[in-house]
């Protein structure tokens, strides 16, 4: 299974920006898809997911701002993101699960190689 992120890059603060995950091997619908980030010096943190039952769920400092989305037919999720702040700044990496449930952990089957977003201030 292989997981290819894009989509980061610079935007100012208040800015909006859309990750995209295309995702090949197994079908997103039938696994627990999630973003995760890693801010210099920091820990992998949850961001959002999906279940393979599609719920969403999302971390404390992003709910009203990201929005974690998919396209079947694509084999994609997206994350969605606005209102952007500098602390928003990561490293962020899409994952799978194999189990189909919600997890916000780090214990994922499946990586990314990671794409880079940097807000200003």
């Amino acid at each position: 299974v292989q997981l290819q992120a894009s989509g980061g890059g610079l935007v100012q603060a208040g800015g909006s920006l859309r990750l995209s995950c295309t995702v090949a091997g197994r079908t997103i619908s039938s696994i627990t898809t999630a973003w995760f980030r890693q801010a210099p010096g920091k820990e992998h943190e949850f961001v959002a997911a999906f279940s393979g039952f599609g719920d969403s769920y999302y971390a404390d400092s992003v709910k009203g701002r990201f929005t974690i989305a998919r396209d079947n037919a694509k084999n994609t999720i997206f994350l969605e993101m606005s209102s952007l702040k500098p602390e928003d700044t990561a490293v962020y990496y899409c994952a799978g699960r194999r189990d189909g449930h919600y997890y916000n952990g780090i214990l994922y089957d499946y990586w990314g190689q990671g794409t880079v977003v940097t807000v200003s201030s």
